[in-house]
């Protein structure tokens, strides 16, 4: 199985047992991207879905500051910020987040 698509149902594991609530305060704070593929890039976007636009592509090892987390439909999209770039923000999956 690829790791893409392994990644894909642990994540949908994950979201179907997390509470649909935003994020609280404890879950907050530095982030790393991981489990993207190597030749290709977590999408951060203008909103919480793949509809929304691109924003800047994040190789795995990038250093988010996540500020709020929601559900929308199976997915768990967070607001983040770049941690050498604060006033960059923009939202990405929480399946490609790992805590610092």
């Amino acid at each position: 199985m690829s790791k893409a698509i392994l990644v894909a149902l642990i994540a949908m594991t994950l979201g179907a047992t997390l509470d649909p609530k935003p994020a609280m305060a404890a879950s907050l704070g530095a982030y790393e991207v991981f489990g993207v593929e190597n030749d290709d890039m977590l999408k951060m976007r203008a909103g919480p879905g793949t509809g929304y636009k691109v924003i800047l592509g994040l190789p795995n090892g990038t250093v988010l500051r996540v500020h709020s987390c929601q559900q929308t439909g199976s997915t768990r999209w967070c607001r983040v910020s770049l941690k050498g770039a604060r006033g960059l923000k923009g939202h990405v999956s929480w399946a490609y987040l790992r805590k610092m």
